[in-house]
C-alpha cells in the first residue's frame, strides 16, 4: 500500500516510523512496552509489560479484574485469544429473578452481581507460556513500579475519573483506590496504588496462580460474600483462556481477521462483506454518499449482530452463515442511497476499554485489548490487592424470551461481549495489527478507518484522525464535531436523525494501528496513535 501522507484533519499527532514499536492510550504503558523490547523481549513480553501498566495507568477504562482478547502473528500464523469472563456456578435467570424481581431484563450494571470471573490476568499467562522470552515476573516489573511510586494524573484520564465518581463513589471498595483524597485526582496530581502493586507482585512471582487459585482469589471471595455477591474462589479456579481461530472477511484484496462470536467484532466483517457490493473509492472519501453507505450497512450489521450473537454454543446460526456472500450481497440491496432506513434482523441459514498494539523486528506483531467495560467497570474494587472488578455479566440477558435468547445468563457461560481486537492480512502474510476502543464504537471503528486506508489510501494516523460517526439505534447517528458542515446536512436530508458531539472520548472511541511496512528488520512498521486519549506511538 502506497499510503498520502499528508494529514487533511487536525491533529497534534504524526505516524511514527521504527522497527520495534509500541502503541497505547498512555505513554507510560507503551514506554514501559519499549523497556521490555531493549531488555530483549518480543512483542508478546511487551504487550503484556504495556497491559499490566494500563490497569494502574488507565483504571477509568481497565484494571486486574477485566476481560481481554487478542489477535497474535507469531512470525509464522495467526492465532486468536479469548480471555472473556464466564459466569459464576451460582448464576441462573432465577437467582436474579429471586434478588432483583421478575421484571428485571439484565443483571445490575454495577455492583458484585454484574461481575464475572475476569480474564486478562489468565490472557497474559497465556500468551507468555506460549509466546513469550522473557521470565513473567519481568513482565510486571515496571507496572509495580508505577503502582508504587506513583505517577501524574494526565488530562483525559482526570476528566473521565471525575465523571465516574458520583455514580461509582458508593461501590464496595470504590472511594478507598480511587478517592484518595475523598475525590477524584486533579490534573497533575500523583497517584499511588500500592494495594495494585502487592496484587502485581503476586501475580507476578505465582504466573497468576495467586489471582486464579490462591490468595487474590479467596480475598475477592470473601469480600463478594460481605457485599452480597456469590463469586468464589473455586469460579476462579475453573477458568482458563480460550485459544482460538480468528474469523474472517476479504475487501478490496486484503483480509479482515476478528475473535468469533461470544464478541462483536463480526460485525465489522459483515459491514465490510456488504460494502463490497459498492465502489467507495469513487466516492469522495468525506462526502455524504460514503458515509451514508458505510452507516447503513453497520446498521445492517448490527441488526443480525443484536439478534444472533452470543457464546458460540449457545448460537442458533453459525458465524459462517452470517457472513456468506450471497446473503450478505442480499443485504446490500435493502440499502437506499437515498435515505436512512431502521433494518432488521435477517435470516441467514440456520446451521470502558484499553487496547494496544506491539511489533518487534522479527516479525511478531499483537493486537491485544482488555476491559472493565463502562469505564471502572462495576465500581468494586477488593482492597488488599487493587483487583478492578468488570461489569460484563450486565451484558447477559435475563429474557428468555427477550430479543436475543441465545445471550440468557446461565452457570460458566460467557456473555455477549464488545471488546474486539483486529488484525489485517494479505496473502496470508501480516499487514496490520489495529483496534478502535469504546463499547459498540468498537466494529465501526475497525470499519471506518479500514475503509480510509484501503479504499483512499490515506495513512494510519490520518485515518485515525478523521472525523467518525457513531450509529446507536433506529435512524440514530452521533456524528463527531469536525465533520464537514455539508455532509452533516447531506446525512440529515437522508433521514439520519443526529447530534453533533465534541466529547471524542466518549462518543467516538479511540484508536492504535501498527502496519508494516516490509521487512521489519528493513523497512520496520508505520505507527499511529489517536489523540482521542492521551497516548502515545513509540519506537526504536
Amino acid at each position: 500500500m502506497k499510503f498520502n501522507y499528508q494529514n487533511p484533519y487536525t491533529t497534534t499527532r504524526l505516524p511514527v516510523f521504527a522497527r520495534n514499536v509500541v502503541s497505547t492510550s498512555h505513554p507510560l504503558a507503551s514506554q514501559a512496552g519499549l523497556r521490555i523490547l531493549w531488555q530483549g523481549g518480543n512483542a508478546v513480553d511487551a504487550a503484556i509489560a504495556a497491559a499490566a501498566t494500563l490497569t494502574i495507568t488507565e483504571p477509568v477504562s481497565n484494571g486486574l479484574g477485566s476481560d481481554a482478547f487478542a489477535i497474535l502473528w507469531d512470525g509464522q500464523a495467526l492465532h486468536g485469544l479469548n480471555a472473556s469472563g464466564r459466569a459464576p456456578q451460582s448464576w441462573t435467570p432465577d437467582y436474579f429473578s429471586r434478588k432483583y424481581g421478575g421484571d428485571a431484563l439484565s443483571p445490575p450494571k454495577r455492583g458484585f452481581d454484574s461481575v464475572t470471573v475476569p480474564g486478562a490476568v489468565a490472557s497474559w499467562v497465556a500468551m507468555s507460556e506460549r509466546f513469550g522470552k522473557l521470565p513473567f515476573e519481568d513482565l510486571l516489573a515496571p507496572a509495580i513500579e508505577i503502582a508504587e511510586r506513583g505517577y501524574l494524573l494526565p488530562t483525559v484520564v482526570q476528566q473521565k475519573w471525575a465523571a465516574a465518581t458520583p455514580e461509582l463513589q458508593g461501590q464496595p471498595g470504590f472511594a478507598q483506590a480511587f478517592l484518595p483524597w475523598g475525590r477524584a485526582p486533579q490534573v497533575g496530581e500523583l497517584f499511588q496504588f500500592k494495594a495494585a502493586a502487592r496484587g502485581l507482585r503476586a501475580i507476578a512471582q505465582t504466573r497468576g496462580q495467586a489471582f486464579y487459585g490462591g490468595e487474590i482469589a479467596q480475598a475477592i471471595e470473601t469480600f463478594a460474600a460481605q457485599h452480597g455477591g456469590s463469586l468464589k474462589a473455586s469460579d476462579f479456579a475453573a477458568y482458563q483462556a480460550e485459544w482460538v481461530t480468528p474469523i474472517a472477511k476479504d475487501y478490496r484484496g486484503y483480509t479482515l481477521h476478528e475473535i468469533p462470536p461470544n464478541g462483536q467484532g463480526i460485525a465489522a466483517l459483515i459491514a465490510l462483506g456488504i460494502l463490497d457490493q459498492f465502489d467507495l473509492a469513487a466516492l469522495p472519501v468525506d462526502g455524504v454518499d460514503s458515509q451514508h453507505l458505510q452507516i447503513e450497512a453497520m446498521k445492517l450489521a448490527f441488526a443480525d449482530v443484536y439478534r444472533y450473537v452470543a457464546e458460540a454454543g449457545s448460537m442458533e446460526v453459525t458465524a459462517e452463515r452470517m457472513l456468506d456472500d450471497r446473503y450478505l450481497a442480499a443485504r446490500a440491496k435493502l440499502i437506499d442511497m437515498r435515505r436512512a432506513q431502521d433494518f432488521g434482523a435477517g435470516n441467514p441459514v440456520k446451521g470502558g476499554t484499553i487496547y494496544l498494539s506491539a511489533a518487534d523486528e522479527n516479525g511478531m506483531m499483537v493486537s491485544f485489548i482488555q476491559s472493565n467495560y463502562m469505564g471502572f467497570g462495576s465500581g468494586c474494587v477488593e482492597p488488599n490487592f487493587g483487583v478492578s472488578l468488570q461489569n460484563r455479566g450486565h451484558a447477559f440477558s435475563l429474557n428468555p424470551k427477550g430479543l436475543n435468547p441465545a445471550n440468557l445468563v446461565a452457570p460458566g457461560k460467557r456473555p455477549f461481549h464488545t471488546i474486539i481486537p483486529a488484525f489485517l492480512t494479505r496473502d496470508g502474510q501480516p499487514v496490520m495489527s489495529y483496534g478502535v476502543m469504546g463499547a459498540n464504537m468498537q466494529p465501526q471503528g475497525h470499519l471506518q478507518t479500514l475503509v480510509r486506508m484501503l479504499d483512499y489510501q490515506q495513512n494510519p494516523q490520518a485515518a485515525c484522525d478523521a472525523p467518525r460517526w457513531r450509529y446507536n439505534q433506529g435512524l440514530e447517528i452521533n456524528v463527531e464535531a469536525g465533520m464537514s458542515a455539508p455532509t452533516v446536512q447531506g446525512l440529515a436530508e437522508r433521514g439520519h436523525r443526529m447530534e453533533v458531539i465534541n466529547d471524542s472520548y466518549q462518543d467516538f472511541g479511540s484508536g492504535q494501528f501498527i502496519w508494516r511496512a516490509g521487512d521489519p528488520k528493513v523497512e520496520g512498521y508505520v505507527v499511529a496513535s489517536d489523540s482521542r486519549r492521551d497516548g502515545q506511538a513509540a519506537g526504536f
